[in-house]
């Protein structure tokens, strides 16, 4: 009762003090009288409170014996702002904090009762805190509602024996209001509804949000501003990944060339991130080029923003927004402007036209295929990067089907055959739109695939293109591989076009057909050429032993003079058939009245195209590992190579595989010179050696006399429709049939 007493006294005084104010206003003399009445009555009525908290004190005493006052929840009609509850806590290390991991001693879970988790150390701590709240926690604006097991929701009681049996459930605590809701679905939608109603303020008490420590990263003269976990794109809105340099250097050398050509291009980047290809194109080629970054993520457009003031340069913000430049600080000169978008990739390729796109999303580059082609000007460039290599290096076939509509089994040759699938579909879409392309680049490294391709508008181009995709015909004994021929009749046996003898000699289905795919040449070596060039003028070193491995790769041969002359001499009127017009011809062109000579020139160009088969690479390469003999040592690679060259046939090596050839000659022949110039492996097997090599000569023999009697029933063919018939029987019977 004492505590009754002072809390009836202390509101008692509070009251008089009140009536005191209100009197000396009015200024009524007989107020006072009044105002002891009512101060009496009051006062009857707080110390009927009084009585009842008393009366009530026990009950709430058991009360808080199965909840405890939680001073960090919200009351919903208090408009005061307390502390916010500890589930709600902004990164995992802010949870751990809690727990106070970093002492040698077993601690319990901040988040669960004792009955549920008991104390353990911190190895097993971290686990549960990570795997159970911190995983299925909901995230609003940087904060993590994490889910709850404390006691501060109590279930529905299970009567069971006349017994009252409160049930703890798990919750998630609402940074907006003090609702506690059990389901994490039922507490996105609760946020959702905050802020659809525009209530997105907390009234918890919260500290100022830590500024995110960004880092600034340089590449080829450029800083970027990026997030701490720049790296991982689940967990960051600005990805920046330092491993795809090599990829930037291509493109970049790429739209180097492309800008010699003509002046100025507008280029695109579509999927910006951090905006760090934008920056090189501009930063580097300046006033040649008109750059475009898009993205669809408000954060990382503002990062895109930040980071062209961190390099100087003006941004120009979409003219849908606002069609002014933001003006540069006094004091700087650099004049170059950088137009930064918020669209959709599909939406910004088909409302503008570019010489220049890029696109890289995360995976797959097939759905935006379609758009880029729709708009790109006349002899432009379109560059793709694919990062799906799971379905592209044939782990994950039905998804290769899926997005490609291909079929591919792991080969040998996987990483060129993942380059022939995307340059294909990239053939199909482009021809839906009436434009056919000419590969000038096609690289499949470890973590992406790079295709460069030249855009040829126009129904004869297009044909030409589609005319390129084949299905592959792929022997799974002897790894030998032949695309089909062209046209529509169905052959009684497809296993007669593959080289080998493995159908007639191995028992059951001894091949498969892949595709359809690019048959094609996969590089140009103009553009190449110019490609290195580029490289070199601008300092580019990492990508420059790249570019001498393709180029070889491009010409089929193991030279490596590489001249740097001037931009004049490495910019060629005509790379593989197209007329490219460059800066030394415009005055040329000008003198010439008309573009009907300059049509009859493209039209003589594309002929010679066509005639000029014979100067492109060879289909595929082989692997020397892979057909290495057992018990033999193979010769060094660089050997081996001027071994194939001095039988006559034309190789290189191969940038797709280190271990790769590259060669125009058949797989007998391969192996035969590999078995030639092999060593024993040790001194024992030298009596074996001979033996082994004398076998496997054998079968190259078998398989080259097989070839030799399938040219030689070609040849009894035609020579039969012209009349000598008797003399050919008796010269080529014998030789058929012992092959047969």
């Amino acid at each position: 009762m004492a505590a009754g007493e002072a809390v009836e006294a202390g509101l008692s005084a509070e009251r008089l003090q009140e009536a005191e104010k209100e009197a000396a206003e009015n200024g009524a003399s007989s107020a006072g009288d009044g105002e002891v009445g009512c101060t009496k009555v009051e006062n009857n009525n707080l110390s009927v409170k009084a009585g009842s908290e008393v009366e009530t004190k026990e009950e709430r005493t058991e009360h808080e014996s199965i909840r405890e006052p939680d001073s960090n929840i919200l009351d919903v009609s208090s408009d005061y702002p307390r502390e916010k509850h500890l589930s709600i806590q902004r990164q995992l290390a802010d949870l751990e904090k809690l727990a106070d991991l970093n002492e040698a001693e077993k601690k319990p879970c901040p988040l669960c009762p004792e009955e549920k988790f008991k104390a353990c150390y911190g190895h097993k701590l971290h686990r549960h805190l990570q795997n159970l709240h911190w995983k299925i926690s909901v995230e609003f604006e940087g904060y993590r509602m994490c889910i709850c097991h404390l006691p501060c929701r109590v279930a529905k009681p299970n009567f069971v024996a006349d017994q009252a049996f409160s049930k703890m459930g798990a919750h998630y605590h609402c940074i907006i209001c003090s609702a506690t809701i059990t389901r994490r679905t039922d507490m996105i939608g609760h946020i959702n509804r905050h802020v659809n109603k525009g209530e997105t303020e907390s009234r918890f008490i919260t500290a100022p949000a830590p500024k995110s420590s960004c880092e600034v990263l340089k590449e080829a003269d450029t800083d970027v501003q990026v997030l701490p976990n720049y790296f991982t794109p689940q967990k960051t809105d600005s990805y920046f990944n330092p491993k795809m340099k090599l990829n930037r250097q291509l493109i970049f050398c790429a739209l180097a060339v492309l800008a010699e050509e003509r002046k100025p291009i507008e280029c695109l980047d579509a999927f910006g991130a951090t905006g760090i290809m934008g920056l090189q194109w501009a930063k580097h080629l300046r006033s040649s080029v008109k750059v475009t970054i898009n993205d669809c993520n408000e954060n990382s457009v503002t990062m895109i923003q930040e980071n062209c003031h961190l390099n100087k340069m003006k941004v120009k913000v979409s003219a849908k927004e606002e069609d002014n430049y933001e003006a540069l600080e006094d004091g700087e000169e650099n004049t170059d402007t950088i137009e930064v978008t918020k669209m959709d990739a599909n939406v910004i390729m088909h409302l503008r036209s570019f010489d220049f796109i890029h696109l890289d999303p995360f995976g797959t580059s097939v759905n935006y295929l379609d758009s880029a082609f729709r708009n790109v000007r006349n002899l432009g460039i379109v560059s793709l990067t694919s990062t799906d290599i799971s379905s592209l290096y044939a782990k994950a076939q039905h998804v290769t089907l899926r997005h490609y509509g291909c079929n591919i089994v792991r080969t040998e040759y996987y990483k060129e055959l993942a380059a022939r699938t995307v340059i294909a579909a990239v053939a199909r879409s482009a021809a839906r739109c009436n434009k056919g392309i000419e590969v000038l680049l096609a690289v499949a490294l470890e973590h992406f695939v790079l295709v460069v391709v030249r855009v040829l508008r126009g129904p004869s181009p297009a044909d030409d293109s589609v005319k390129k995709v084949r299905y592959l015909i792929h022997c799974q004994w002897c790894e030998e591989r032949i695309f089909q021929k062209e046209g529509n009749m169905v052959e009684e046996n497809p296993y007669q076009q593959l080289p080998c003898d493995c159908h007639g000699s191995m028992p059951g289905r001894t091949a498969v057909v892949l595709g359809p795919l690019w048959s094609g040449a996969l590089f140009n070596t103009g553009f190449l050429r110019r490609m290195l060039f580029e490289a070199v003028q601008y300092g580019l070193d990492d990508v420059q032993p790249l570019l001498k491995t393709v180029v070889c790769e491009a010409e089929c041969t193991t030279s490596k003079n590489f001249s740097t002359h001037s931009p004049s001499d490495e910019n060629k009127q005509e790379e593989c058939g197209v007329y490219i017009k460059t800066p030394d011809m415009l005055a040329e062109s000008d003198v010439v009245p008309g573009k009907r000579k300059n049509n009859e020139v493209m039209r003589n160009a594309t002929k010679r195209q066509k005639t000029d088969n014979s100067a492109e690479h060879p289909a595929f390469y082989y692997n020397i590992h892979r057909h290495s003999i057992k018990g033999m040592n193979m010769p060094k690679l660089n050997k081996f190579l001027n071994y194939l060259s001095e039988a006559g046939y034309r190789v290189s090596r191969t940038h797709f595989d280190p271990m790769g050839v590259r060669t125009n000659a058949p797989l007998a022949q391969f192996k035969t010179v590999l078995m030639k110039h092999s060593t024993p492996t040790y001194a024992g097997g030298q009596t074996e050696g001979p033996l082994q090599l004398t076998e496997d000569v054998q079968v190259g023999d078998q398989l080259q006399a097989a070839a030799d009697s399938k040219a030689k029933d070609d040849e009894f063919l035609e020579e039969k429709k012209s009349g000598d018939t008797a003399a050919i029987f008796t010269e080529d019977c014998p030789t058929h049939c012992a092959a047969n």
